[in-house]
């Protein structure tokens, strides 16, 4: 376990994830198809889940990408995902990626995990950069990020392309280790 906090317990993914994953997704469908279609598509079913989740474990194993899962101790239900990808070694960057449940947007939890990985990534994974990408409109997310004193940066045009639309531009939101 990375961390715990208000009944929730942040763990690295693994081999026993892909049906919760897949009952994430599936439940959290509306909310991941704009800004996650790739992780929507990568878990329609089980069987989908399963290689999804045996890609992440190795792509933990070798440093490419870190992804976590966020479970409600009590219920053991996962009610959050959330990836350090786009990790570049040579300037210790790495940006993060997250989705919660519908049941858990707005109660702060996310703002709380993304401290707590925060801490590990800049303690234990060495990385001394996080970078936070989000759409303006997407209000809760951009107050994880300034809830946990990621300072915008600068705004990056066309840096998105959600399917079926036209590009997006986002905000930039960086974090350094103190």
């Amino acid at each position: 376990m990375i961390a715990e906090f208000d009944g929730f317990e942040i763990n690295p993914i693994h081999e026993g994830d892909a049906w919760k994953i897949c009952d994430f997704v599936i439940a959290n469908a509306d909310r991941l198809k704009r800004y996650f279609p790739n992780t929507l598509e990568q878990n329609s079913n089980p069987t989908l889940s399963q290689i999804y989740v045996e890609k992440r474990v190795k792509e933990f194993q070798n440093k490419e990408m870190f992804a976590f899962t966020l479970k409600q101790i009590e219920t053991r239900k996962l009610v959050g995902l959330i990836i350090i990808k786009e990790l570049d070694w040579t300037i210790k960057q790495g940006e993060f990626a997250y989705a919660i449940d519908y049941n858990c947007n707005g109660k702060g939890v996310m703002t709380k995990a993304i401290e707590k990985l925060s801490t590990y990534t800049f303690e234990t994974l060495g990385l001394e950069r996080l970078q936070i990408i989000v759409h303006k409109d997407n209000l809760p997310s951009v107050k994880v990020a300034s809830n946990n004193s990621f300072e915008w940066q600068k705004t990056l045009e066309n840096e998105f392309t959600p399917i079926g639309e036209q590009p997006l531009d986002m905000e930039l939101y960086e974090s350094y280790k103190t």
